[in-house]
């Protein structure tokens, strides 16, 4: 039976939509910070709050449905270097760790993690990785020195078909002599 104030529901109704729901949080760490991604399109009312001792508090509501997380991450950060972007389809927490290290986990609490919770893939970088750039590395290339425009291109192209448009009409003007060298001596 729901015992929410604003309800009216027998014993037999569903559980009050009036109960804090979990929206999915996504996350990811480099040795210096975390992402934290709270996925709630058009969430309204968005509240967040980050403490020093590392208690990430979020809270918003969708369709009138409050959704809300409190977790307690596993060490301390630094709330003034932490960063918070709020989207329309979500809302990405760059968070500052107090001390540059790999975490073992988000929450402090051992143990099976919430369900809510689930590793951000798209950002995950593991720890023996974090130093190597991801993707190409163009820094130090010189593309000038690649001899790769497009006139040269153009122009070995070119050279390639002239050279062959020569041959083969060199090759047809060889069988048209050919061919007026058999007709004199048809004649004669």
């Amino acid at each position: 039976m729901c015992v929410c104030s604003r309800c009216a529901q027998g014993e037999d109704a569903r559980p009050c939509q009036m109960l804090s729901r979990h929206p999915t949080v996504k996350w990811a760490q480099r040795s210096d910070k975390l992402y934290l991604t709270v996925e709630l399109p058009d969430a309204k009312d968005v509240k967040l709050k980050l403490e020093p001792e590392g208690r990430f508090m979020f809270s918003a509501t969708k369709d009138d449905v409050p959704y809300e997380v409190d977790i307690e991450l596993f060490d301390k950060i630094k709330v003034e270097d932490s960063k918070c972007n709020v989207g329309v389809r979500s809302i990405v927490y760059v968070i500052a760790k107090a001390e540059k290290k790999w975490w073992a986990r988000l929450i402090k609490n051992e143990g099976k993690p919430p369900v809510f919770l689930k590793v951000d893939w798209d950002k995950w970088v593991d720890e023996e990785d974090e130093n190597e750039k991801v993707g190409m590395d163009f820094d130090d290339m010189d593309f000038s020195k690649l001899d790769m425009g497009e006139d040269d291109f153009d122009m070995d192209e070119s050279k390639d078909e002239e050279e062959g448009f020569e041959a083969k009409e060199e090759e047809g003007k060889g069988k048209e002599k050919q061919v007026a060298a058999l007709a004199e001596e048809a004649k004669a």
